[in-house]
């Protein structure tokens, strides 16, 4: 077998040797991080971006990110967001954009009166810009994603290629993890979310990486695995990377991979010939097999504590009174705050300010929705209406995108556990919009031999 005839095995390859390299020499993350840039940047200025290769390169920082952040291969905590906007933005400037995004512009303007009212309410404590770019990097992040993959025709080649681009950051931070946290016994006192097994990071930020991972493997087991060769990586990249999700112990990622995996097989399933029905069928049944095999070896390694945590108890077997982890008490106050300031909101990064000045919890919000409530009011249920709706009318008349009930379900989900930290829920929302469209196969025409 030669690597070189395929590309997919010689990048995972290459990226499980990049993630031990930074585990071995650290600096060598911050190498990592200005080469995506300039190579991505250099193909954009190359091709004019005739191939897209802004959405390539937004996909890999955003696969990225949170390994960049861990490690500090990355410049500035929000490094990876601005460099998705700057990618997407020159993307626009040399391929423009579809008038079905002229709704995005519209939820691009509904973000401005937040930063007027900011202005006047925040504390004279508070960093003001830090307070903006903190709270807006996200939305305006999905915003221009948005602007830039509205209606955009994509062959099914070119969601491979995106597929790919989000995944071998992830299977390097998987890597990296793997040889940071060799044995997790070592590292475990309860069933918290645990930093030593997250790389040291934030496990939430880690996890949902790591679901995401989960998720694109899943999909590339399905659409991409008829070689057996492909197959047997994919299934042992899936279970690795599911390993680390899990002993993360932070549930949110992994709960939402499950959930879009499950979106993707309903209507993926759906639109398939009765062979192709056949094939996925047994697959799945070798990937269930494989799940069950990663959770009892993640059981036997955790010495049970990662059974606890799912079922919401303590190392001592004792039932927690809060499953939300005391998300439930962050969004009760940003949604007080709402009722309290319905029209302006309290402005943008106020609402940290807000619940201290309430609950005595200095704590960022978990939850994207409540924050664009309590802090944009009737902007925010605007913009929101314009998020949740508009992909769902779009979708009525172009059904040809696979992966849009898994997109969709992503975002959603994520800015419910994890708000908008990192690129990953802007960018995967924007691929919802994609017009994915299936290549024609050219008909051979053979010459008539006339005797």
């Amino acid at each position: 077998m030669k690597i070189n005839k395929h590309p997919y095995v010689f990048l995972i390859l290459l990226h499980v040797a990049i993630g031990f390299g930074v585990f071995v020499f650290r600096p060598l993350a911050k190498i990592y991080f200005v080469a995506a840039l300039v190579y991505f940047l250099y193909l954009i200025f190359k091709n004019g971006n005739k191939n897209n290769e802004a959405l390539l390169g937004a996909a890999y920082i955003t696969g990225g990110e949170v390994f960049f952040r861990m490690t500090q291969g990355a410049f500035a905590h929000e490094a990876g967001k601005y460099s998705v906007i700057c990618f997407l933005l020159i993307g626009l400037f040399f391929s423009g954009t579809s008038r079905k995004s002229g709704i995005y512009w519209l939820y691009i303007l509904l973000l401005v009166p937040g930063i007027i009212f900011s202005a006047m309410n925040l504390g004279y404590e508070t960093d003001f810009r830090k307070a903006i770019l903190f709270s807006l990097s996200g939305p305006l992040c999905l915003g221009v994603a948005a602007l830039y993959c509205a209606d955009r025709k994509m062959t099914l080649v070119d969601v491979r290629n995106i597929c790919w681009s989000l995944l071998m950051p992830i299977v390097s931070m998987a890597i990296y993890l793997y040889f940071y946290t060799p044995d997790t016994r070592d590292v475990l006192s309860g069933t918290n979310s645990n930093f030593e097994t997250s790389g040291g990071f934030g496990p939430n930020q880690v996890a949902t990486a790591l679901g995401l991972g989960m998720f694109l493997v899943f999909v590339q087991l399905i659409t991409q695995s008829k070689q057996r060769l492909f197959f047997f990586v994919n299934l042992g990249l899936l279970s690795l990377i599911s390993y680390r999700a899990i002993v993360t112990f932070s549930r949110g990622g992994v709960l939402t991979a499950i959930i879009i995996i499950i979106l993707f097989i309903i209507f993926y399933y759906r639109k398939v010939n009765v062979k192709s029905k056949r094939r996925i069928s047994l697959l799945l049944i070798i990937i269930g097999a494989t799940a069950v095999f990663t959770w009892i070896l993640t059981s036997v390694r955790t010495d049970g504590l990662i059974d606890k945590r799912y079922a919401n108890k303590d190392a001592a077997g004792r039932i927690k009174e809060d499953v939300s982890t005391g998300r439930v008490e962050l969004i009760s106050s940003e949604l007080e705050a709402f009722y309290e300031n319905p029209i302006t909101g309290i402005g943008v990064g106020k609402s940290k300010e807000y619940r201290l000045e309430k609950t005595g919890i200095i704590a960022a919000s978990h939850n994207e929705l409540s924050r664009m409530l309590s802090e944009h009011g009737l902007a925010g249920v605007l913009a929101l209406l314009i998020l949740i709706c508009n992909p769902l009318f779009y979708r009525i008349r172009n059904r040809r995108n696979f992966l849009f009930f898994s997109a969709l379900g992503f975002w959603f989900l994520t800015i419910n556990h994890s708000s908008m930290r990192i690129a990953a829920p802007a960018l995967i929302y924007a691929l919802s919009l994609l017009n994915v469209v299936y290549e024609k196969k050219t008909p051979i025409h053979r010459k008539r031999i006339i005797s």
